[in-house]
């Protein structure tokens, strides 16, 4: 089944079906069978689902069929959409990420700042920041490891992701009812940006965090977590040679902070044993956008 989540904004809709932004708006008016959402700028935002119907409609314009007869047909029939086929607009987010990473493994940080405003134009905030530039870092990452990049172009290409998405954090806003948060990197990191990726989808729910990055003596984490009267923490470990010291501070902020909700991700917690993983598997918060919605939805009902 299609998903229901408003993703793609009018612009990439028009590019991606070919159809002017002012014939899907007097659709949308006169047929009420697309019904996009509005995100908190008051934008439409259209789900996968719309665009599963959009392209049986304009399939069906294509044939020959009036709008009006093809919304009838549509409504009086039991429509199959192919909702699990690759759209033009995916293929098109994956095709600007690489000219994205591409750009900056050639140090043309000018050409990849054109990229990502185009991408910006086009795509939600959150497609954005977790599919394209999560992308970029995950595979910068395993470029690394490989030995197929410098460390000269690793540091490149994170610096600009840090940049980047530190201005996209600053200016979204929070709602101050939810709960504050507080994020720090585990001991010894020095791998940040899965981190800040993760705060960036928190702050996108309305949640005040308070980032901190990496360096930070667990004396002055217990005093920030007390002044901020933080119900979440959160830490990451991306290096396998940190984390029994990553599980040796979460153990610790449990015994201090009895009441604090602690969750833990990055890379390394794939080299928990069976036991270890029994151990802290409440902690655990997934690797996927859909594996961190359920984990904070379980936590604040819990």
């Amino acid at each position: 089944m299609a998903s229901k989540e408003g993703k793609y904004n009018i612009k990439a809709i028009s590019t991606m079906l070919k159809i002017q932004a002012g014939t899907l708006r007097a659709w949308e008016r006169r047929y009420h069978i697309i019904e996009p959402v509005r995100n908190s700028a008051g934008h439409r935002l259209y789900s996968e689902e719309h665009v599963a119907i959009l392209k049986w409609l304009i399939d069906k314009v294509n044939k020959g069929f009036t709008i009006g007869q093809a919304v009838d047909l549509f409504e009086s029939d039991q429509v199959v959409l192919k909702s699990n086929e690759p759209t033009y607009y995916e293929d098109y987010s994956v095709k600007l990420s690489n000219e994205i990473l591409a750009a900056l493994l050639s140090f043309q940080e000018n050409k990849a700042n054109q990229l990502l405003n185009q991408a910006f134009s086009m795509f939600s905030i959150d497609k954005v920041t977790i599919d394209i530039l999560g992308s970029l870092l995950v595979k910068t990452g395993h470029m690394w490891e490989e030995n197929e990049i410098t460390v000269a172009h690793e540091h490149f290409v994170t610096s600009f992701l840090r940049t980047k998405i530190g201005m996209i954090f600053h200016g979204i806003p929070i709602d101050g009812f939810k709960p504050k948060v507080v994020a720090v990197c585990g001991p010894n990191e020095t791998h940040e940006l899965g981190l800040l990726i993760f705060t960036l989808f928190l702050r996108g729910k309305g949640f005040e965090v308070v980032y901190l990055g990496s360096g930070i003596p667990a004396t002055d984490l217990e005093l920030v977590i007390r002044e901020v009267d933080s119900h979440f923490f959160f830490t990451s470990c991306t290096m396998d040679v940190n984390l029994e010291s990553t599980l040796n501070l979460v153990n610790q902020l449990q015994r201090t902070f009895d009441q604090l909700v602690i969750g833990v991700g990055g890379c390394a917690f794939d080299y928990l044993g069976e036991e270890q993983r029994s151990t802290y598997r409440e902690y655990l918060v997934g690797k996927t956008k859909q594996d961190w919605e359920n984990w904070i939805k379980f936590k604040l009902n819990s």
